[in-house]
């Protein structure tokens, strides 16, 4: 096989994800969306994540002009219109992701409503899977059109189509967070402890902007994260096959493109099977489509491996990706998942106060960095004895080969939380509300392993695209002893805390204008308490609409502006010294914020279920406060961080003419 007859082949499989993407997004909008209230409140969800999307776009593209003007100037115009592509297509995905999953959400409740758990189940899937279909679909079809176009010759412009992909990650996800929290923050902090009605009741103002943050956040904004990660893996692969005289170019291309094209009808085929399940255990039927897919693509690498190397080294470093990933996501689960000591340990204390709450949980994300950083260690030490530097690379393609579902897994929480709030809005009855929180419950466990999924890959592919610039660059060792490479690398290390600092005070200010306005919309209008007057919905989503764009530029600007600087001014060592320092304090960063953020969400979800005296003790009260703490955490600050530290390494990769 040829290496045009593969790209040709691997692009028709990304056409066959978005063509059954398409027809799982007809078929959702033909189940029935509700009553009128449902209807109407969805209307709301929608409009406004639409709105926040469009006003988003609409300041990225200036960035991307902008950037798209230097690359053509200082680099080359085939890198900046790659740069373009990925811009286009990563918009392209968390667009169409977020349509439908905010068309899913009120279908979700209502199937509840009239088919049970396995109805509301397999809407919000395959809501979900639209999101992860997209990614890949839209992610290899970028690729692998710039392939055909430009040839193997030319693989160093890929390093543009995933600087695309990593700024409108990067933007959608602190822009998403921060939308995202600003408003969770004000309808907990003010309706659930303040005035003591309970989550998602239509009566507070900031409940609709609160529903419209979970898919700005965790659809759109996870979805453009793992876009970046699965599209900087596969082309750190091939910079490294097209510039390494160890092996063939030709095959370090192909095993790429083949094993991604694999990993796309392996999703396609594990969304077919949750789609099937009974539905009685959706944790158990959403494992089993990530499993099966998992071992679908460690056949196919086994093949590949006999086939283009004659040997299993390829194979070795893939299943060590896969394996980690899959372990990574297992690990996370124990310490964020009520089902297990860390999360109740974190409930019982919630007895003695919040002070105690907040401490705990932060020592568990502390905790929950070691294990799945010997996973990574031990991936990376691995894959190197496997394959070398290239090998260290296919470990992050193998990670990610399946996260076409893997998105579609997470995407699902999101939009069962929705699902859930608009049950109480619309004042369906109790049992539809116990199958929501069923689903809700699961989907904030999968949220979770995602999020530890997303870090895992992450730290590969910053990884796999590092190696590369060494590569590229010509540096075989950086020399700790040098006083350039010491500066950069406190430079990198520091990043990550004022990146992470930078997006919690944007969230803190954000919040702090939608609590106020919360207060005033209750003080000044009582008739809200017995439903003689209607909260002002709209003005709530312009509030964070409005704090977000705002407050996403400064953290944005940060990590194309710092590796410029140090490359330009202190050299490619020191470059790679701040990369380093990056990936090491942005991992362990993220984790600890992720990790413990999930965990103290699951500790109040736990006392809401009957624990430890339940919605309206003080234990739940301490525990409201815990959340809220970790909202930021989890859901702004910790998951940027992956997109940073990938952001960093492609800027250094692309600029590197200039540099050297």
């Amino acid at each position: 096989m040829n290496m045009s007859t593969t790209l040709a082949l691997v692009a028709g499989v990304s056409i066959l994800a978005l063509l059954v993407a398409l027809g799982l997004s007809r078929w959702i909008n033909k189940q029935d969306p509700g009553t009128e209230r449902m209807i109407e409140i969805g209307t709301y969800i929608r409009e406004g994540a639409m709105a926040f999307l469009t006003r988003e776009y609409r300041i990225i593209v200036i960035f991307a002009v902008v950037l798209f003007a230097i690359l053509a100037i200082f680099i080359n115009i085939s890198t900046a219109l790659a740069f373009l592509l990925g811009a286009v297509l990563s918009v392209l995905a968390g667009f169409c992701g977020m349509r439908v999953a905010t068309s899913a959400n009120t279908r979700t409740a209502n199937a509840a409503r009239t088919g049970g758990m396995r109805d509301a189940l397999k809407v919000a899937f395959r809501g979900g899977s639209v999101m992860g279909l997209c990614v890949v679909g839209f992610g290899m079809f970028g690729v692998s059109l710039l392939l055909l176009v430009l040839g193997v010759e030319q693989a160093d412009v890929l390093t543009g189509f995933s600087l695309g992909a990593s700024s409108i990650a990067l933007f959608g996800r602190v822009g998403g967070g921060i939308y995202t929290k600003a408003a969770d923050m004000g309808a907990d902090l003010v309706g659930k402890v303040e005035v003591g009605i309970p989550e998602d009741d239509p009566r507070n103002p900031a409940v609709i902007a609160d529903n419209v943050g979970d898919n700005v956040g965790d659809v759109a904004g996870m979805g453009s994260d793992l876009f970046e990660s699965y599209v900087g893996s596969v082309v750190s692969c091939i910079i490294l096959a097209a510039t390494m005289t160890e092996i063939s170019p030709i095959n370090g291309v192909l095993f790429p493109m083949l094993l991604a094209g694999a990993g796309i009808l392996a999703s396609i085929l594990g969304i077919v099977l949750v789609g099937r399940s009974s539905g009685k255990d959706p944790a158990k039927a959403l494992n089993m489509g990530t499993y099966v897919s998992s071992a679908i693509v460690l056949v196919v690498a086994l093949a590949l491996s006999y086939w283009l190397f004659g040997d299993l080294r390829a194979f070795g470093a893939v299943a060590l990706g896969i394996v980690v990933g899959v372990a990574i996501g297992a690990i996370t689960e124990r310490y964020t998942s009520d089902a297990y000591k860390s999360v109740r340990d974190i409930a019982a204390q919630a007895e003695t106060g919040a002070a105690v709450v907040v401490v705990n949980g932060f020592a568990t994300g502390m905790m929950s960095t070691v294990a799945p950083i010997l996973l990574i260690c031990a991936a990376v030490g691995g894959a190197f004895l496997c394959f070398g530097l290239y090998g260290i690379a296919l470990s992050a393609v193998g990670m990610l080969s399946t996260v076409g579902i893997v998105v579609a897994v997470d995407t699902y929480g999101p939009i069962s939380d929705n699902a859930g709030g608009i049950a109480e809005m619309a004042h369906l009855p109790d049992d539809v509300r116990e199958i929501t929180d069923k689903l809700d419950s699961v989907g904030n466990t999968t949220a979770a392993i995602g999020k530890g999924f997303a870090i895992g890959s992450a730290a590969l592919t910053a990884l796999a695209l590092f190696v590369s610039y060494a590569q590229v660059a010509g540096i075989t060792t950086i020399d700790m002893l040098q006083p350039t490479v010491v500066i950069g690398m406190f430079i990198g290390g520091m990043l990550p805390f004022l990146f992470s600092a930078l997006t919690m005070k944007s969230v803190g200010k954000a919040a702090f204008q939608m609590i106020e306005e919360v207060r005033r919309q209750f003080r000044e209008k009582p008739g809200i308490m017995d439903d003689t007057e209607k909260p002002d919905y709209a003005r709530c989503v312009d509030i964070s609409t409005s704090a977000a764009l705002k407050e996403m530029i400064i953290p944005g600007l940060l990590a194309v502006v710092a590796p410029l600087a140090v490359g330009l001014g202190l050299g490619v060592e020191a470059l790679g010294g701040l990369l380093g320092g990056a990936l090491v304090t942005g991992v362990l960063l993220a984790i600890t914020m992720s990790t413990a953020g999930g965990a103290w969400d699951n500790a109040k979800k736990y006392i809401e279920g009957g624990a430890h005296g339940g919605k309206g003790s003080p234990a739940h009260e301490a525990a409201v406060i815990g959340d809220t703490v970790g909202d930021p955490f989890k859901d702004t600050s910790g998951p940027s961080i992956n997109i940073l530290i990938k952001l960093m390494t492609v800027v250094s990769l692309v600029f590197l003419p200039l540099f050297l």
